[in-house]
């Protein structure tokens, strides 16, 4: 039997300006035709962060369970899920082969909450390189980070 629900696209992308730290992150959720985003800024910040932070704002969005293709231009993101890495740092009491610190614990922490209640499949695009949605997210993370407020 099919699985009954709803299959959302979320495009992801984050940004940072390494020198100030001042972040940006954005979602574009597509169903049915429909779509949906939002944006954020955060000082202080990453680029990975804002990576991660913009999957998490997407699967949050959700209002219930659904199957999901998440889309990154983040291959930290993907191959965290899809290369095992998350599964390694678990075991490893939440360490890097290198026996360092898992850096944002927390965001992989509420990801694997989120990805227990969704059926997420993940999928990465290079980024600029004319992806439409990627490049509207992209966009979206660049104006949030730059007017330093959410944006739609």
């Amino acid at each position: 039997m099919p699985d009954p629900r709803k299959h959302v696209t979320a495009y992801t992308d984050g940004s940072c300006e390494t020198r100030s730290g001042d972040g940006g992150w954005a979602y574009l959720l597509v169903y049915n035709g429909a779509r949906k985003h939002a944006s954020g800024y955060e000082a202080g910040t990453t680029n990975n962060r804002m990576e991660l932070t913009a999957a998490v704002r997407a699967l949050e969005a959700l209002r219930e369970p659904c199957q999901v293709t998440l889309v990154t231009d983040s291959q930290y993101l993907k191959k965290a899920f899809t290369d095992g890495w998350l599964d390694a740092w678990q075991r490893n009491g939440w360490r890097t082969a290198s026996r360092a610190a898992v850096k944002n614990q927390d965001l992989w922490r509420t990801l694997l909450d989120l990805t227990a209640r969704h059926q997420v499949s993940w999928s990465w695009t290079r980024g600029h390189a004319g992806h439409a949605e990627n490049e509207e997210v992209d966009r979206l993370a660049l104006e949030a980070r730059k007017q330093r407020r959410a944006l739609g």
